[in-house]
Order: C-alpha cells, then sequence, then structure tokens
C-alpha cells in the first residue's frame, strides 16, 4: 500500500515538534480511574478529583473518597465530603497540580501542607495480552514525599461505597474479607446475587462481587464499618471491629458498610514513600450468548477469583514497567503519525475503546469479545459500532476484531435470520441472543441493510489482510455472497435506508451510504480472489470497475459532492471513502479526496466539521476518517487541534462522547462508547493494514 502523505509528513516534524513542546495542560472532559468493561468502569467528570464524588460511565455515582493526613489535619485527594457524615467537617481538598491520561495511566499530582502526593491509575489493558487484558482489575498506586525539605507524618486512607456493586442504591448488600496469597481482600456484593438478570444501557452490574485488594506487608489496616472516615480524620486510625449487621442497603440512610484501608506512613521526608492497592470486579457468568452463559475469558482453563487476584498481585511491578514502555512508545508512535494533539486524542480513546466490551471465552476457550453500546440503546455487539472501533483492533491485534465477528457471523448462520443482508446486533447487553433493533428478527422495518452488509464485508476484508488468513471469510462464504448480491441490488443507489448515523433518519440516495456498497463490492471481490472463487472474483471485479464514475456523475455538485443524488445544493463527510486506499482498492481517482479536501475546509467549525451541511452536528470518529483522506498534513494537523480544543472546553463533563455540536462543543448523545477507536484510522493507514509489533 502507499504510504498518504509520507513526505510531506517528514517535511513538517520540525513543526509537529514545536507543537508538542508548546502543547498546554489539558482538562479532559473526564478522566478514566478504572476502565475495565461496561460495567467495572469508574470516572472523575469534573476539573478536579475533589469536586465531584467519582461516577460510573452512565453517571450513576459509585464514591471512591481518598483522604490524606498530614501533621494532623486531615485532607481530601478524591471525592467530596460523604453526605452520611454531616456531622464531620468539610475537609480541605488538596491542591491538584496537575492530572495526565495515558494510553494505561492516568496521573494525578496534589500538594498540600509541604507534602506531594501522586495517585496513578493503572488499567493493564495490553491488546495482546488477552489473559492480562480480561482481568477485571485496576491498580492504584501513590507515591508520597515533602517537598519543603522538612519531614512529615503522614498517613493514607481510601474509601470504596458499596454503591460500586450495585445498580439501585436501595439493594441490600453482603460483606466479608478473604485472603488470596499475598493479598487481604475486602469484599461487597449484592445479597441477591441475580446473575444475568437484566438487559439495558444505563444501569450498573449487581451480581458478583468487588474487591479491595490489599498487599501484606504495606504495613496497613483495613476496616468493613461505617464510620471509617470519621474516626480517620480524628485520629488517622480505623475502627478496630468489623460491621456484621448484614444485609444492608447501599443507600447511606441505612448505614451501610464501606470498604475500608489505610496506610501509616510515618515521618515523610523528601524519599517518596510508595503504596498501592488492588481495585476489581468478579462477575462468575458475564454473557450469554443464544441461551448459553459465558465467563470472563481470564476463567477460561478454571482460575478461581482468588488465583486470579493473587496472579495479579505478583506481576504488578512487572506489568506497572511494561504498562509505563507501552504509554510512552505509543505516544511517540502516534505523535509521529499525526502530531501531538492526535497523540493525546488517542490516549483519551484508548481505555475507553476496551472497556465498552466484554471478552469471555466459548466452549472451546476461544475468545469472543462483546461490545456494549453505552449511552445509545445498550446494543450487545451491533455491527455498525464495531465497524468504526475496528481500525483499533486492526492496529492492535486483529484476533480481537475476529473475536467480535465471530459471534455476529456464527448467528447469520441459522434458520432465524432470514434476511438477504446481515442483521444490526445481537441483543441488549449482557444478553446476546438475537436481533432487537428495528424489526428484529420479524420485519425489514427500520434496518441497516447496506450499511451492516458492507460494513461487515469490508471488515472481514481487512481482517483477512492484517492476518494473511482468508479462512475466516471462506468460513462464512454463503453468507459474504448473498451480501455482495444485496449490494450489488441495492447499494449503488440506496433505498429510503437507515445508516450507521440513524440519529439523523431515514435518507434515500445516499452519497456516503453508496461509497460504502461501493468500496464492498470491491472488498467482495478481493475475498472471493484470496478464497478462491475466481468466478465471483471476476464477476465483481468487472463490476466494480464501473461504478466510481457512475458515483461521480450523480454526486458531484460543482465544486462538492452531494449528501444524496438527488439533493443539490448539499454535502457530507464522504468517510467511507477511507477503505479505497486502506485495502488497496484503488477505485475512486486521487482527484476525489483532493476535491472533497479543498471543500471541506471552508466549512470548518470552531469543534470540528459537521456531518454534513443539514445542522452543525457532528462525529468524532468519522472526522478521523474523513480527515485520513487528506494528503496535506495541515489539514489534518488544523482538524485534531479543533478536536483537541472541544475535549479542553466541551461543557458536556462525560467519559468521550462521538456525537456533539461543532459549534458550541455540547454532547448531542451517546457517551463512553468504544466508536472513538476509530480515530486510530490514521495511525493504521500510515502503515496499512498491517497490526503494530
Amino acid at each position: 500500500m502507499k504510504i498518504r502523505g509520507l513526505a510531506a509528513l517528514t517535511a513538517v516534524a520540525s513543526f509537529f515538534v514545536a507543537v508538542a513542546t508548546a502543547q498546554p495542560a489539558h482538562r479532559p472532559p473526564a478522566v478514566p480511574l478504572i476502565a475495565n468493561d461496561p460495567y467495572f468502569s469508574v470516572w472523575s467528570m469534573s476539573d478536579h478529583l475533589t469536586d465531584t464524588p467519582t461516577k460510573h460511565w452512565s453517571e450513576a455515582a459509585q464514591p471512591l473518597t481518598g483522604l490524606l493526613r498530614i501533621d494532623g489535619t486531615t485532607y481530601r485527594w478524591m471525592g467530596v465530603r460523604p453526605r452520611q457524615y454531616f456531622a464531620m467537617p468539610v475537609l480541605e481538598a488538596m491542591h491538584q497540580d496537575s492530572v495526565e491520561v495515558k494510553s494505561l495511566h492516568t496521573r494525578y499530582i496534589f500538594s498540600a501542607a509541604g507534602v506531594q502526593l501522586e495517585a496513578t491509575f493503572f488499567t493493564p489493558l495490553f491488546p495482546q495480552d488477552l489473559d492480562v487484558m480480561s482481568r477485571p482489575v485496576t491498580y492504584l498506586s501513590w507515591s508520597v514525599s515533602a517537598t519543603d525539605g522538612k519531614a512529615h507524618k503522614v498517613d493514607l486512607m481510601l474509601d470504596v461505597d458499596p454503591q460500586i456493586a450495585v445498580n439501585d442504591s436501595a439493594q441490600p448488600v453482603t460483606w466479608g474479607r478473604t485472603r488470596a496469597g499475598a493479598l487481604t481482600l475486602l469484599n461487597v456484593g449484592t445479597k441477591d446475587q441475580a446473575t444475568l438478570h437484566q438487559a439495558g444501557d444505563r444501569i450498573r452490574i449487581d451480581w458478583g462481587y468487588f474487591h479491595l485488594g490489599v498487599p501484606d506487608g504495606a504495613n496497613a489496616t483495613t476496616a468493613l464499618a461505617w464510620n471509617s472516615m470519621a474516626q480517620f480524620n480524628t485520629d488517622g486510625t480505623l475502627p478496630h471491629a468489623d460491621d456484621l449487621a448484614m444485609p444492608k442497603a447501599a443507600d447511606w440512610r441505612g448505614h451501610p458498610v464501606h470498604l475500608a484501608v489505610a496506610f501509616p506512613l510515618g515521618e515523610v521526608s523528601a524519599q517518596p514513600v510508595k503504596k498501592h492497592v488492588l481495585l476489581a470486579y468478579t462477575q462468575g457468568y458475564a454473557i450469554e450468548y443464544l441461551g448459553r452463559k459465558m465467563r470472563p475469558y481470564w476463567q477460561r482453563n478454571g482460575m478461581t477469583e482468588a488465583e486470579m487476584l493473587r496472579k495479579a498481585e505478583s506481576e504488578y511491578a512487572a506489568l506497572d514497567a511494561k504498562g509505563e514502555k507501552f504509554d510512552a512508545d505509543l505516544t511517540r508512535e502516534m505523535e509521529r503519525v499525526g502530531g501531538a494533539d492526535y497523540a493525546y486524542l488517542t490516549a483519551l480513546a484508548f481505555r475507553q475503546t476496551i472497556a465498552a466490551h466484554k471478552l469471555v471465552a466459548d466452549v472451546d476457550g476461544e475468545p469472543m469479545l462483546f461490545s456494549k453500546e453505552n449511552a445509545s440503546n445498550g446494543c450487545i455487539d451491533t455491527v455498525d459500532v464495531t465497524y468504526p472501533s475496528s481500525p483499533f483492533f486492526l492496529y492492535f491485534n486483529p484476533r480481537l476484531l475476529r473475536a467480535q465477528l465471530e459471534p455476529m457471523m456464527r448467528y447469520t448462520t441459522l434458520p432465524r435470520w432470514r434476511f438477504p443482508f446481515a442483521p444490526h446486533d445481537l441483543g441488549t447487553f449482557p444478553l446476546a441472543n438475537g436481533q432487537v433493533y428495528g424489526g428484529g428478527e420479524v420485519t425489514e422495518d427500520n434496518q441497516m441493510p447496506v450499511e451492516e452488509s458492507g460494513d461487515l464485508i469490508l471488515m472481514i476484508a481487512a481482517l483477512g489482510q492484517a492476518e494473511h488468513d482468508w479462512s475466516f471469510a471462506r468460513q462464512y462464504m454463503p453468507q459474504l455472497t448473498k451480501w455482495a448480491a444485496y449490494l450489488e441490488d441495492k447499494g449503488m443507489d440506496p433505498e429510503n435506508q437507515l445508516s450507521t448515523d440513524d440519529f439523523a433518519g431515514h435518507l434515500a440516495h445516499n452519497t456516503n451510504l453508496s461509497l460504502k456498497a461501493i468500496e464492498a463490492l470491491g472488498a467482495f471481490a478481493q475475498i472471493a480472489k484470496h478464497t478462491g472463487n475466481e468466478k465471483l472474483a471476476a464477476h465483481y471485479s468487472a463490476l466494480v470497475k464501473t461504478l466510481p464514475a457512475k458515483w461521480e456523475k450523480m454526486a458531484r455538485d460543482g465544486d462538492h459532492y452531494r449528501l444524496a443524488f438527488d439533493q443539490p445544493n448539499t454535502w457530507s463527510q464522504e468517510y467511507n471513502l477511507v477503505w479505497d486506499d486502506l485495502l488497496d482498492l484503488h477505485l475512486f481517482p486521487k482527484k476525489l479526496a483532493a476535491d472533497l479536501w479543498a471543500f471541506y475546509p471552508k466549512q470548518m467549525r470552531r469543534y470540528g466539521l459537521p456531518l454534513d451541511n443539514r445542522k452543525t452536528i457532528t462525529k468524532l470518529d468519522w472526522q478521523i476518517w474523513t480527515g485520513t483522506l487528506t494528503t496535506d498534513p495541515r489539514q489534518f494537523t488544523d482538524l485534531t487541534h479543533r478536536l483537541v480544543q472541544w475535549t479542553d472546553e466541551s461543557p458536556s463533563r462525560v467519559p468521550l462522547t462521538d456525537f456533539y455540536d461543532a459549534v458550541s462543543g455540547k454532547q448531542v448523545n451517546f457517551q463512553a462508547r468504544s466508536v472513538v477507536g476509530g480515530i486510530f484510522i490514521k495511525a493504521l493507514a500510515e502503515r496499512g493494514i498491517a497490526p503494530r509489533k
């Protein structure tokens, strides 16, 4: 594959270096703290970690509270004054000196009374190490030192509210403490433990158990009690007895038990004192697929929760060192590809992309990765969510894309899927028991026939190229052939259908959807060739050569291209064109992308490029896809700068949204979705479809 703009990128390398060195401190719209899966996902949604309670991505409070006692005075470094402690004085917040978000680490630095506290959240989501990636563990570590040349008596505390283990705060919980290797575990979970009993969008898990893991040798004290923070504020200690009166409602009015750990750090000087804990959530069964309950991938060989946590603790130091190197290497890569702003965007998107999925094991131990359509409709394994996020997985580990496609493709082979086009989804998370969107399995109403058929063909062709193995495509050729025939019949000039941008409603004669169909037919010709279907390959190769000129004639509108073939004086982002070079199809003339990027700069708004002429709404993922079409690095840099300015200034304080207004910067809908992984398409295009080593 010819790498776009490589010479030009080299020529402006000094410009990128200047941008990187002059980059001011950023203010993420929300900061990832715990980012493991759709249920174990805790964020800070304010400027400072002490401004608001920590929250689940759905914005339900899941308070983690951190206190630091310096020479007898207690300060907050995380969380707000717990509402249950009305008699407790308001504790002063430490000054937050900085916050830094990298791919795997979030690092805060605080200061107060001559002491500096560094608090780091680390989730080891290494895409090529599925065992580690699938562990539901985030590490929280601290480094405490004096900065004024004096020694200070310091005590450190972390408190976890039981709301982290419920969907509704009125639900009763039970608790206890156990041992796992060199760890003391404080555990909390609901009394009822109704596994996989509900599906939906903005819901929290209420089965399984949250674990606070405290290593031996840390000179720590732990407590399962209601009043731990009040006692710590008084004298730096925790209650000596656990509360045994269970169950209790998680709601604060029921005086629920909190999980607490305190570290007496002694006299702290300039030499840093370091501690860490494990924050984990184990759930037993995680996904139901076509009526079959599946366990998390890390459990595929029968590993117990205690064994997993013991192993996670024993590997902490090595994993953290590996994670620091991963962050540094990836930052350099992304800066080289697209500049400092692009590198920052990819860091914001990394953990969110993976954490919107759950990795489970099939009966044969093979991985299956199920996405959750967060803050949208809660669908599971949605094809047009996998599609925009696919560049992330193609770049880091194509096996994870295969793990998303496998459950969907198996479903399409069943007699119950009777349509000549591809499905939209497999159900509502965590129940993947069959399509629920639109007409479900019953009618064609409100389905996305061209969209989903094109998406799956394109992704399967990309998977074949990435793995240099076409066995997956060969296995599902009957389905792919049927969908190619559908696109041949309906794709060039689509009927009044929904596309992935279904929030904009039905649109007939959609030029961008037509582009997708044409690229997918070209991709199918590749698939047919590589799977030995020479007759099919010849037919579609000949057919697809005739379509770009037809599209150009129908879509051209003076100096730009129309939103719909029958709508003059309109325009849209033609982001699906990105596959033309990415898959080495080269169906369209280079002039098309050049014409698009002669026009798009005139349509730019403060926070990016609108999706089309109808409104100023836009999509984060599609903008980077569209930006990847330009051969001028200055245009790409201008776009990413607008996007970073948006993340710094947006009034919507939620995990990265992909759907916002390009003028006001306000979120329109969606948050914490995996589709933000689509911004890695620029990195993927630079190397061609070849996974990162």
